[in-house]
């Protein structure tokens, strides 16, 4: 999987986010391309295994496959001593604000949360057990093997940007409390910033 190396990144997010979303963008033309293969379901293609079993998923809450996204984010991008993980930068939380912004692409809400489910089926047939409920080398061996396929991959390569993005965001979207990447990166942030009425979901279009 990847994952941190614990080093320092110099990228501030003026250098970051377009490269992020240049990848992002071409992976999701890729995901737009397998969706219309006659006859192959996305489910399917999430992993070799689903295909060979049922397309459905388990029945999941919006907050159970939000839990296991929010194990994904911890895995991806763990807490260590000299840096910010996944949990000291909200991932989760700034995840929520993506979900819910009517800005964001209409398919893209849908495409993480349905991931969630079809990362559970592929845990409950190979293990047996939740994905919540594994240790960190069994969770390991399963985004491995969920990134080998090109949406699980996708999927993955989401999760990541928007994790990137917690990193650099303003704290005013949810992210990055009290500029603890800012501070970890030793980026200085533009001025004015935004505060609760100028986000730029309040802003006209």
């Amino acid at each position: 999987m990847i994952r941190r190396d614990g080093q320092k990144q110099s990228a501030g997010p003026g250098i970051a986010r377009p490269l992020f979303c240049d990848w992002h963008r071409e992976l999701l033309d890729r995901r737009a391309f397998l969706a219309r293969c006659a006859g192959v379901t996305v489910a399917g293609l999430f992993a070799p295994a689903l295909a060979a079993t049922s397309d459905a998923t388990m029945p999941l809450s919006e907050a159970e496959r939000l839990a296991l996204i929010d194990a994904v984010q911890l895995h991806l991008f763990p807490s260590e001593p000299a840096a910010p993980g996944a949990r000291e930068i909200n991932a989760l939380n700034y995840l929520r604000f993506v979900l819910a912004d009517a800005r964001t692409d209409a398919d893209e809400p849908a495409f993480i949360l349905n991931g969630a489910g079809w990362l559970e089926d592929l845990s409950r047939q190979r293990t047996g057990q939740s994905f919540l409920n594994l240790d960190s080398d069994a969770r390991e061996s399963l985004l491995r093997e969920t990134a080998a396929s090109d949406v699980g991959e996708n999927w993955l390569s989401t999760l990541l940007l928007y994790l990137m993005e917690a990193l650099l965001t303003d704290p005013a979207y949810g992210g990055n409390p009290n500029g603890i990447g800012w501070r970890w990166l030793e980026h200085v942030p533009g001025y004015p910033r935004p505060d609760a009425e100028t986000i730029y979901p309040r802003l006209p279009l």
